[in-house]
């Protein structure tokens, strides 16, 4: 629901501006065959997801860094609890 109503308002707001292709496919294939200005442009949709996938990965390892060596993601027992 939330993919097709965020998709919805992507492309109500971009096709009056930019004719709005949100697949990177979609926008290769008709660049080829037109070529010029379209073929030009198509390099923004192949890097633009590429940007975006290496920007969610750094704030995903800011948000969730690793344990240092010898942690781990466990809880610590409570102090007193024999170690299992």
């Amino acid at each position: 629901m939330v993919i097709g109503l965020s998709l919805t308002v992507a492309h109500l707001i971009g096709i009056p501006i930019t004719g709005t292709s949100v697949n990177p496919a979609r926008s290769l294939g008709p660049a080829l065959i037109v070529g010029g200005t379209a073929l030009s442009q198509v390099w923004l949709f192949i890097v633009a997801p590429l940007v975006g996938g290496i920007a969610a990965a750094g704030l995903h390892w800011l948000v969730y860094p690793r344990p240092g060596p010898g942690k781990t993601l466990a809880a610590e027992p409570p102090a007193g609890t024999p170690a299992a």
